[in-house]
């Protein structure tokens, strides 16, 4: 059985955020055939599962561009932000929203509620040239005011329970919060404070802190190289509670993300490594306890959990369950699943992943229905500093079950395998990143695995496909979905987040301008070893279509082979269902044209070729 594109559409995604209200479980999840919006839920008591949040809003945010914890439930209503003008509202289900943050150009994200406020990062300026702080938005409409400004990036606000000190993350340029952060303290009354605030850890990453009592925290930070639990004390006082080298914690590119909840004295946490983050309990964090394991079949929880009393709730899959919103008991173990169930095909049809690494490259394949030697395709994650998980992927699938094997690359840069690994892309992105794609491919020709081999990838994947497209000549073809293809200008050209970020990929401009140009898959489109594919949506902020039409015309002037699809009303991503129907279509006409094999499901896709000069 083939896999159709539009079954990839409609499980595409998972929730983001969920939380125990009550006896009530919330959680948020992508509507692609809404327009990509993101609707809250609830579950009741009764087991009925309803939408809380009416049709045209959409809960989602683009603080840093990329977003954060887009709304929470208190008290039976549901506090979100606003895709469209950026607002918090206060919504009661059945209800119209009600706006609480005036109708200005702010962002708000990372919101948590404190008594009868809400806590959140708010965000002014252009994307470029953004400014934050922590404000505290009254719920009866009252005017916000600011808290914190102490940094020029913040997250993580969260108030002692005697409501006396205000915790959070801040970091700066050229600093990514992968790299370096401060958690920090100050007293929660006396006006905006700019100064002085008190900093309990600096140098690591840290990427959650909790408050424990009054008087110290808990917190995720990476002073041993893992991202381990520690006790924090308001001395600056650290100790590992976690001390094994294993993650409990990733890379924060979502603000707001919740890595271990605390639950009635014990720790509910995301562990592992990027083969398998499971769900454990640390029933004795003060005496350092080891970690009693609770995933049960799941191999992949994300960093979205909540508790409370003997429960936690979590988002979990595996590689044959889709992302499921999933309730473990704390005492025994069990599971029930909460959120609906999704069309997804029977096991036999489904690939299962298989870990391997090749000369020190961590990567998962999974293998083609019809059997091997096939083509094969290299998938490359974004980020970079990111993952991919061996969960069930029908994106994946629908190639695999055309007979069209696919190798996750879990390069040196990605998160999960510890800091070491993840800086061996520092200063060599472009480089690392491509040999090591490079590697896994060469090894699936070398073994008998692959006839042929292509490579695809998004964002910073994208970047890694065409400059491993001019840079090697082992792939074929390559796909960018949205893709750079000239550091220099997008250094100069993206948003304010990332626009430091090539510092530590490539090195500080203009010093290191001869390693961008070296490396520019644009300025070395005449090297093409096969024809690209170039997919890029109209609203991009992070990465410019720009970036995908100077790659298209540098590969015709060089008389190579390309096509470019654009796609309104997407930003850097795709989230609507059409869009990722066409996508996958034309992904899979590319991929009949550089494998030779027909392709008549789907529309025919031109590649076009330019004259050489």
């Amino acid at each position: 059985m083939t896999i159709r594109a539009v079954d990839v559409a409609r499980v595409d995604d998972r929730p983001l955020w969920v939380e125990i209200s009550g006896d009530e479980v919330w959680w948020d999840e992508p509507r692609p055939r809404e327009g990509g919006r993101r609707c809250v839920v609830r579950r009741r008591a009764d087991g009925v599962i309803e939408d809380v949040l009416p049709q045209g809003w959409n809960a989602r945010n683009r603080v840093m561009e990329y977003g954060g914890r887009s709304w929470r439930a208190h008290e039976g209503r549901l506090v979100f932000t606003n895709w469209a003008d950026g607002r918090i509202y206060l919504c009661s289900p059945g209800g119209e929203p009600v706006p609480l943050t005036p109708g200005d150009s702010a962002r708000y994200a990372d919101l948590v509620v404190h008594g009868e406020e809400v806590w959140c990062v708010r965000e002014r300026g252009e994307a470029r040239s953004g400014e934050r702080d922590i404000v505290a938005v009254p719920l009866d409409g009252s005017p916000l005011r600011s808290v914190v400004k102490s940094h020029h990036f913040l997250m993580n606000p969260r108030v002692s329970p005697d409501g006396r000190t205000l915790a959070w993350i801040g970091w700066n340029h050229p600093d990514m919060p992968w790299d370096a952060t401060e958690l920090c303290v100050a007293p929660v009354e006396g006006g905006p404070h700019r100064a002085p605030h008190r900093v309990l850890l600096s140098g690591a990453s840290t990427c959650q802190a909790e408050w424990r009592d009054d008087d110290s925290l808990y917190a995720v930070t990476d002073p041993t190289g893992w991202w381990n639990i520690h006790l924090v004390g308001l001395d600056g006082t650290a100790r590992d509670l976690t001390p094994v080298p294993l993650e409990f914690g990733d890379a924060t590119w979502k603000i707001g993300g919740t890595f271990f909840a605390v639950a009635g004295g014990r720790i509910a946490a995301v562990y592992g490594t990027a083969d398998e983050r499971r769900l454990g309990i640390l029933d004795d964090p003060a005496g350092a306890s080891s970690i009693r394991d609770v995933g049960g079949d799941y191999t992949h929880w994300v960093p979205a959990l909540s508790a409370r009393g003997s429960h936690v709730v979590g988002v979990a899959a595996s590689p044959l369950r889709p992302y499921e919103v999933v309730r473990a008991d704390l005492d025994t173990g069990a599971h029930e699943v909460l959120s609906p169930g999704k069309p997804v095909p029977g096991d036999a049809e489904l690939p299962t992943p298989e870990a391997v690494t090749v000369d020190g490259v961590h990567a998962h394949l999974y293998a083609p229905a019809g059997g091997e030697p096939a083509p094969y395709v290299v998938f490359v994650h974004g980020g970079p500093t990111s993952s991919a998980a061996p969960v069930l992927d029908l994106e994946i699938a629908y190639f695999t079950s055309r007979g069209i094997g696919v190798a996750e690359v879990n390069y040196g840069g990605s998160t999960g395998y510890g800091r070491a690994y993840r800086e061996r892309l520092r200063h060599n992105w472009g480089v690392v990143d491509v040999r090591d794609c490079e590697t896994v491919a060469r090894w699936l020709l070398d073994t008998g695995r692959a006839e042929k081999v292509a490579i695809r990838g998004g964002s910073a994947g994208g970047w890694t496909s065409m400059a491993a497209l001019v840079h090697s000549d082992v792939f074929c073809g390559a796909v960018s979905h949205y893709g750079i293809s000239d550091p220099e200008h997008w250094a100069a050209e993206t948003h304010d987040f990332e626009s430091r970020y090539l510092d530590g990929l490539i090195g500080p401009l203009p010093e290191t301008r001869q390693r961008y140009l070296d490396r520019s898959p644009e300025l070395h489109a005449g090297r093409a070893s096969g024809p690209a594919l170039l997919l890029h949506g109209l609203e991009d902020k992070v990465v410019d279509p720009a970036q995908s039409e100077r790659f298209a015309a540098a590969l015709a002037r060089h008389g190579h082979r390309w096509a470019y699809l654009t796609f309104e009303g997407e930003q850097h991503g795709w989230r609507r269902e059409e869009t990722i129907v066409r996508v996958l279509e034309a992904e899979l006409a590319f991929y009949g044209i550089v494998f030779g094999f027909p392709t008549p499901e789907v529309a025919p896709l031109t590649l076009h070729k330019g004259e050489t000069q």
